[in-house]
Order: C-alpha cells, then sequence, then structure tokens
C-alpha cells in the first residue's frame, strides 16, 4: 500500500470511527452530540471516498449498516424483512437524478409517486398475529432490533386488536414513534419542575421514553404512532398495487397515518410536495426533517429492488439543516424595547436553516447557566423557519481549555442604569426607561399614548422617525419640538405639524394618575397608576415614598415597591420628570390622601357598569372621575354590580341591569351621587 492509500485508510477508520460513536449516541443512548446535519455531512464524506477507493469498503463499515447494535438490556428481535435507511438527497438535482434512473430501470416516460412527511422519530415494528398486537421492536441495525413490546404497549395511538373483519394471519406494520411539539413542551416544564432530565428536543424524548426498562415509565410519556408501510403480504385482504392503497387500508384499521401523505406524478409534483410541506414544516403539530419519495406501483418497486442499505425506489430528501455546528466567539448583551437585557451570541458564520448566521440568541443568564455556554465553545445552533436562531447545547468535547464563562452585566451597556432582575423572573431590566436609547422610541410612544398623554397624531412612524434623526431622545423633548422640525420630516405637512404641536400642548393638562402611567414604570399599570395618584395625592409625595409606604397601597407588593424605587432611583429619570414639569406638564394634586377624602366618600368600593353614550361626557372621561373618587368600573353586569351608568342607546347591559334589579343612573344622577359626602 503506497503512502497515498496508507493516508486514505487512515482518513476512513477515523471517518468510522467516528460516525460509529456518533450511531451509539443517537441510536443506542439516545443522547446525540451533534445535529443531524454533521452526521449526514460525515456520511456522505464516508462515501465519497468509499466510492473513489472500493477495494477499501468492509463490512463492518457504517455505509454498509443501518443503525446500531441492539441495547443488551433488552431481548432481541431478528427482523423478518430488513428495516433499511433510506438514500438521501438534499438539493433539486438529487432528485431530478432519482426520477432519472427510476424510469430508465422501468423503460417509462413518467413515474407515479407516493409521498409523506419524514417523521424525526423512533422507528418500530409491529406485528399482529390473527389481528392480535404480539411483538413490537425497534429497527437496530436494521436486522436484529430490540424487542420493546410491553413499552409499545402503552402507546395508546397503537391497536391493541385490529378492527377489521378480516385481517391477515400475520401482518407486520412499520411506522414511527414520536412526541408532539406541545406534548414535548409540557413534558420538558413537568421534568424541569421536578428537577429532572430535559430532553434536548421531540426526537431524543420519544426514543428515551421508547426504549425505558420499566414500561410504567414510558406509560407516563406522551407518545404517538404513525404508521408508513408494511411488510410485504401477499394475503388477499392487503392491498396489492400501490403504496398509497396500502397506506388507506391501514387507516381502515385504525392506525394513524400522516394526513399530508398523497400522490404525485414526475419530478415536478416531487419537488412541488418538497415546496409545499416546507412551507407547512413549523404549522405541524409534529417535528419532520424532509419528506419521502417512494414509486407507488408495488410492483414497480419490485422490479427497482435493493441497494445494500437502501431501497431504490424510495428516497428521503432533507430539508435545509435547522441545527448545525459552530465556534461562539463572544457574547455580547442586547437592550430591547422594553429594557429587557438579552445575551447574545456572535458566531463563527455558519449556514443553518437557509441563511448564513453570525448571531443567536442565549435568552437568559439561567440557561447559560443551564447549558453550560462559555466564550470559545463549540456549540450546536438551532433556527427553524423564520424564528431567531438559538443556541441548543455545547459540544463539551471539544471545549478549548481557555473558555471563558460569562457574567452577567449589572449595568445597562446602552445607558449605565442599574439592570435588576426581579425576583421569580429570568429576565433582568434596565432601569433608565426614559432616557435609555435601546429604549427610546417605546418609551415615547408610551408616554404619547391615549391612556398615557395622549397626543394625538404622535404614532409609530413619526416616532421613529424623530428618534433616527435625533430630534427626539426623550419625552421632555416633545415639548420642544418647532413647526420646522417637524415640516421638515417625510409625509409631514406645514397642517399636520401644526395638528400635532397642539395636539402636544393640549397634553401638558392631564392628571397625576395619567402622568405615572406614561413614565412606563416597569409593573406599573394603568390601575396601579391610579391607585398611587389617589393614596399619595402628589408626584413628589410618590417620589420620597419607601418601600413601607408603597406597599401600603392597594395591589402594591414588594415587586412592584421595587420597581418604582428602582425607576426614581435614576437620577436621569428625575432629571426628564422635572424638564416635563418645566415645560408645562401639570395636574391637579390633591394633598389630602385616600384616608381622608375616599374613605368618605358615597361611591368608595362602589362597583360601576357604563352603557350608551352619555350626552356630556365620555365613557372614559366618566370612568376616570368614578375612579377618581374610589369607584370600580367593570364592563359587565351581575349581581355584584351597584350602578350601571346609561346614555342614549344603551345594550343588552341596560337589560341586565333591569332583570337583574341594580340601580340605575343617567348621567346628572351620576354627577349628583358623585358629589355626595
Amino acid at each position: 500500500m503506497n503512502q497515498t492509500l496508507e493516508n486514505v485508510q487512515r482518513q476512513l477508520d477515523l471517518l468510522r470511527q467516528q460516525i460509529e460513536l456518533y450511531n451509539y449516541q443517537y441510536y443506542v443512548l439516545d443522547a446525540p452530540t451533534i445535529p443531524d446535519a454533521e452526521y449526514d455531512r460525515l456520511f456522505r464524506k464516508l462515501q465519497h471516498i468509499e466510492q473513489e477507493y472500493p477495494a477499501l469498503v468492509t463490512l463492518e463499515s457504517p455505509t454498509q449498516r443501518v443503525g446500531a447494535a441492539p441495547l443488551k438490556a433488552f431481548l432481541q428481535v431478528i427482523h423478518d424483512a430488513p428495516m433499511l435507511s433510506l438514500a438521501n438527497a438534499f438539493e433539486a438535482i438529487e432528485v431530478e437524478a432519482f426520477d432519472r434512473r427510476v424510469r430508465e430501470v422501468l423503460k417509462v416516460s413518467a413515474v407515479e409517486y407516493a409521498v409523506e412527511p419524514k417523521f424525526d422519530g423512533l422507528a418500530v415494528s409491529l406485528r399482529y398475529e390473527n389481528g392480535v398486537f404480539k411483538t413490537g421492536a425497534t429497527r437496530g441495525d436494521g436486522y436484529t432490533g430490540e424487542d420493546i413490546t410491553l413499552n409499545l404497549r402503552t402507546v395508546k395511538s397503537i391497536p391493541l386488536s385490529l378492527s377489521s373483519e378480516r385481517v391477515p394471519k400475520l401482518l407486520e406494520v412499520r411506522g414511527e414513534v414520536l412526541m408532539l411539539k406541545d406534548d414535548f413542551v409540557r413534558l420538558n416544564k413537568w421534568h424541569f419542575e421536578k428537577g429532572e432530565k430535559i430532553f434536548a428536543n421531540p426526537r431524543n424524548a420519544a426514543a428515551g421514553s421508547l426504549r425505558q426498562l420499566d414500561s410504567a415509565v414510558t406509560a407516563t410519556r406522551p407518545l404517538k404512532f404513525f404508521a408508513y408501510g408494511i411488510v410485504p403480504n401477499d394475503d388477499s385482504c392487503v392491498p396489492q398495487d400501490t403504496h398509497s392503497a396500502i397506506i388507506q387500508y391501514l387507516s381502515s384499521l385504525h392506525f394513524p397515518v400522516a394526513q399530508e401523505s398523497t400522490v404525485v406524478n414526475g419530478c415536478a409534483g416531487l419537488l412541488a410536495y418538497y415546496r409545499k410541506i416546507g412551507a407547512q414544516r413549523d404549522q405541524l403539530p409534529y417535528d419532520i426533517d424532509g419528506v419521502v419519495y417512494k414509486v407507488n406501483s408495488l410492483a414497480q418497486q419490485a422490479e427497482l429492488g435493493y441497494v445494500a442499505r437502501a431501497p431504490r425506489f424510495a428516497l428521503a430528501h432533507k430539508f435545509p439543516a435547522q441545527e448545525a455546528v459552530t465556534r461562539l466567539l463572544d457574547i455580547h448583551v442586547q437592550v430591547g424595547r422594553t429594557g429587557a437585557l438579552t445575551p447574545v451570541a456572535r458566531l463563527e458564520p455558519v449556514f443553518v436553516g437557509g441563511v448564513t448566521v453570525t448571531n443567536a440568541t442565549l435568552h437568559n443568564a439561567d440557561e447559560i447557566s443551564r447549558k453550560d455556554v462559555r466564550i470559545g465553545d463549540t456549540v450546536i445552533v438551532r433556527r427553524a423557519g423564520d424564528v431567531i436562531p438559538e443556541v441548543v447545547s455545547v459540544v463539551l468535547a471539544q471545549r478549548p481549555e481557555n473558555a471563558q464563562p460569562f457574567i452577567m452585566p449589572q449595568h445597562c451597556p446602552a445607558c449605565g442604569a442599574k439592570a435588576v432582575r426581579a425576583v421569580g423572573e429570568a429576565v433582568s431590566r434596565c432601569t433608565g426607561g426614559l432616557f435609555c436609547p435601546a429604549q427610546r422610541k417605546q418609551a415615547i410612544l408610551h408616554f404619547a399614548s391615549r391612556r398615557a398623554l395622549d397626543i394625538e397624531g404622535l404614532g409609530e412612524k413619526l416616532v421613529d422617525q424623530l428618534v433616527d434623526n435625533v430630534i427626539v431622545r426623550n419625552p421632555a423633548d416633545l415639548y420642544q419640538l418647532g413647526i420646522l422640525a417637524l415640516a421638515n420630516l417625510e409625509r409631514m405637512a406645514e397642517k399636520s405639524a401644526s395638528n400635532i404641536l397642539a395636539a402636544i400642548e393640549k397634553s401638558k393638562q392631564t392628571t397625576l394618575a395619567r402622568f405615572i402611567y406614561a413614565l412606563g414604570i416597569r409593573n406599573v399599570g394603568e390601575v396601579t397608576a391610579k391607585d398611587l395618584a389617589l393614596h399619595f395625592g402628589s408626584l413628589d409625595h410618590l417620589m420620597c415614598a419607601d418601600v413601607e409606604k408603597l406597599i401600603q397601597v392597594a395591589d402594591v407588593g414588594p415587586v412592584v415597591a421595587q420597581s418604582i424605587l428602582d425607576f426614581f432611583a435614576e437620577k436621569h429619570n428625575r432629571e426628564v420628570i422635572e424638564r416635563l414639569r418645566a415645560s408645562g406638564v401639570s395636574w391637579e394634586e390633591n394633598e389630602m390622601t385616600t384616608s381622608i377624602s375616599m374613605k368618605s366618600h358615597a361611591i368608595n368600593g362602589k362597583t360601576f357598569v357604563l352603557t350608551g353614550t352619555l350626552p356630556n361626557m365620555t365613557r372614559e372621561e366618566a370612568k376616570e372621575i368614578i375612579e377618581k373618587f374610589g369607584g370600580k368600573v367593570t364592563g359587565s353586569v351581575s349581581k355584584k354590580t351597584d350602578y350601571v351608568v346609561v346614555g342614549e342607546d344603551p345594550g343588552s347591559k341596560y337589560d341586565k341591569a333591569i332583570s337583574l334589579g341594580v340601580t340605575l343612573l343617567d348621567e346628572e344622577k351620576l354627577k349628583t351621587l358623585l358629589q355626595t359626602v
């Protein structure tokens, strides 16, 4: 053997060892360490070398077998017919070549194909004798599998007896056991709460569940079975003409089959089906990694026959890899529009999910810790459809000695404000809401929203222009705008600019509750803002309040109180507030707190419902004044409703109030009640 052949042999030995290890991890341990796409790449590389050097092919090569040897913990089952793998295609040109070879062998101009999704689960074989389920086995190495009959009997979608009046004496059904996406999420949540193993993906969860030594454990797992074929059977009750007829026959026996299965003609039909299922992939209830093409005619299948490890009449057309391996170069922290700090992995460019990916989310500090992600690691990246790429796991075997742990920053990288993580939350957040550059657009939009300062006409597109052109940096800058600054913006004529300025001027007269809500303090919604305004009576009192004073307010607990303290502790937030007040934003302050003025009012604690159009005030104005004096406004009438305020053209709430005997008020009677102390 010359030096070149020695090098090739060494390369083959290394590839075969790698692939056998990955086979063992995938098929036996149900704990793969590399994505399918990386495995496929290595396998195709091995195939290519063996094709160039056929004399170096051995019977022990992974290309000459299907899976891995069965676990010794299970009894072994020898398959009556081998459970072979399928040849893979990744490009349209490979599908065209497959169709051409089929037509050439069959000597026909066009071929009819049965097509179906390629499930990402665990292949099994079910043996029925006289219509009764007797044994079930895994694929194993394709010739010998593991006897998992007891575990399969716990899978509720597998019939234990066949419903048809006439069934073959012996029927062997092939199919896939998998876990639906929603069931997988629920199972992982349940395991997390119990402190048990978290599964990487539905396929691992299904395989690990099905190969439990204790079938009682399997019975607790939400497994599903889908049939996709049978071992050839010459009984007269079994269809002998087409694969699609066999699928219909299996369905008639109450086996679940893929509803997306159908029949197409020629290569054009194959590729059209591939595109159709690819577009539906993310909406399907189960994971698939491609589609399967099979010559529909059983006679033609027999004529085409088999190669060493796959049928010539079938092909798996794989989707672009949703997972890939790359190196994590660094971790940066992004600040979202709401102040959430998200760690983002900077990656060596890698092609995954049909695009080149350079960044992937790491979600939060807990996820980084759980996955033990470090800078410098080799990682598995996943991208499904339009979903943001994420780091799924670390290839620990390839961790370098200098890999650096990541520490979440204590201050916002965008503005320097304190970053806090509330009790019970996984996300850290910036507290510089009014001045943080990353939150500018969101802060201004919220400030101008209808239930806040209600600046009519100040919508998202206009705010984008104001911020992008560095005209407005925080809400206080709105009150310094001039006609020229606005009129020069895109789609903003002088008339429109004048209307915006008028709306800004009008917003200066507001209420304390609206202003507090407009500040965008985390966990302080509209109702809490009203409670704070009523309790403290003035903004200064609120800004100076400590935790003890804050938690005296209804529905304000330690978490909300801490959010308020963190917000007002930021010097820049206070500066923006002072600029707003200096610009003329004002409200009527009430130095008397609820303890004096509210508790003595006639409507304090009463429940109101509004219906119809009032003559002199809007429903929103009526709601505000009712809540100002301690009343509560709800959207539906019940036995707990104290008053229904009725305007012109009342709806069904009026009729229900009559039937329940609830007190009715018109606008004048409401005003009289509000004046009562």
